[in-house]
């Protein structure tokens, strides 16, 4: 997208210290990788609202048990390089309408929430592990983003603008990091496998929209 700020945080870098030594991370890159945990531990249980009720059900145990471990995590990086850092708030359905209308009130289906939570929270994700990183993502185009693609996926719009359409395409390439963690892990997960090809097929869709 061309955003400001990108080379602030060496990843190759942060990678290794964290895989030989996370004590010898500087505090900005603790800054970044703190954020990064905390925002994923945060995500997954807003994440949950946003679906069935049956999915939220069978899901909420192990995320708040994934919180807790990486907010216990973040926390040592965190203060071995003195550095506060604090978790996002992520939109749930009851603070969002869309359209004039409840968030959910178009959304039905498994798939249809599903995207609808991808398109609004990963922009929120991103927007938090971008300004610890040193991103500078343009406050219209998050705005724009927001507003265009929650009318989209849960609502009456009928298309993106093509700034919109091309941020949205980067923000579901997270189906890549979702095959890497069920590869990396071995989990041979069902549950992983739907979320990969959910995100690929709605990244290619835009790609070509």
């Amino acid at each position: 997208m061309g955003f400001g700020g990108v080379d602030a945080i060496d990843g190759e870098q942060v990678a290794a210290d964290l895989r030989g030594d996370p004590s010898a991370l500087s505090p900005a890159a603790a800054r970044s990788v703190a954020a990064t945990l905390l925002a994923d531990g945060r995500f997954s249980e807003p994440y949950c609202e946003w679906l069935p009720t049956w999915y939220e059900l069978a899901l909420i145990a192990p995320v708040r048990y994934g919180e807790w471990r990486l907010r216990r995590v973040a926390a040592g990086i965190a203060d071995a390089a003195g550095v506060t850092v604090t978790a996002p708030q992520f939109s749930r359905p009851r603070d969002v309408t869309v359209d004039g209308r409840p968030a959910l009130a178009r959304a039905s289906g498994f798939r249809e929430r599903f995207l609808l939570a991808d398109a609004l929270l990963h922009l929120e994700w991103f927007e938090h592990a971008a300004a610890a990183d040193g991103i500078e993502v343009p406050t219209d185009l998050a705005e724009r983003t927001r507003e265009e693609s929650l009318s989209y996926y849960g609502g009456d719009r009928e298309r993106l603008s093509e700034p919109v359409r091309r941020f949205q395409r980067l923000l579901f390439a997270d189906d890549a990091w979702v095959r890497r963690v069920d590869e990396s892990y071995g989990l041979d997960s069902s549950l992983f496998a739907l979320w990969e090809r959910l995100l690929r097929a709605e990244r290619e869709r835009l790609a070509t929209a």
